[in-house]
């Protein structure tokens, strides 16, 4: 089946997106080997005190199932990759495959936002490639979702359907909006140490 215009710029979605989380993934498993082996070693994306990878890194949320977090990010975002390649191959799926493939992505932005709440309000410290990962989430389950509804593979009442097919369009900007709200609350809750970080203060 030939891959129109809309399918192949959903299918670069999922394959850039993935591609983002799987290397910010990566980086911070080597980044944690590094300090699993030497733990007084600086990190590049020790930035500030409160712009630090290791010391998120170091934190018992950093291992919520006993094993380091990145690793379930290199796991995972292989998975829009793979889909991704194989919609520009012609590839079709079941709905049933789209529904799993849906709910993997909602429980990642569940999984973004527990981070986000530990980073901020209970580290008190940003990770850079976490929050490339957690950038990665937020386009791909707005995709997803308005994807799911308009092509009939996530059941939502009729009458949505239009809203739907709209709403794909506009999918960029909901991700865009959602991501400048986590923007927003860092900026505030990090305000006096921003100013400092820049030398206002």
């Amino acid at each position: 089946m030939p891959t129109t215009e809309a399918s192949r710029g959903f299918a670069l979605l999922l394959i850039a997106a993935g591609m983002m989380g799987w290397l910010a993934s990566f980086l911070l498993t080597l980044d944690r080997f590094r300090v699993a082996s030497s733990p007084d070693e600086k990190l590049s994306c020790d930035v500030a005190t409160f712009i630090s990878c290791k010391s998120v890194m170091l934190s018992e949320q950093a291992a919520l199932f006993g094993f380091p977090n990145p690793l379930i990010g290199i796991a995972t975002f292989m998975a829009p990759i793979v889909v991704g390649f194989a919609i520009l191959a012609g590839a079709r799926f079941a709905n049933w495959f789209w529904q799993l493939f849906f709910v993997g992505h909602a429980l990642a932005l569940v999984f973004v936002l527990w981070l986000f709440n530990a980073a901020v309000f209970e580290i008190g410290s940003l990770c850079p490639y976490c929050m490339v990962a957690w950038a990665a989430v937020i386009p791909l389950f707005w995709q997803l979702l308005t994807h799911g509804a308009r092509e009939g593979y996530l059941p939502v009442p009729a009458k949505s359907i239009n809203f739907f097919f709209k709403a794909y369009d506009w999918a960029w900007l909901v991700s865009l909006v959602f991501a400048l709200v986590l923007a927003t609350i860092i900026a505030i809750e990090f305000w006096n140490l921003w100013l400092a970080f820049f030398n206002l203060i």
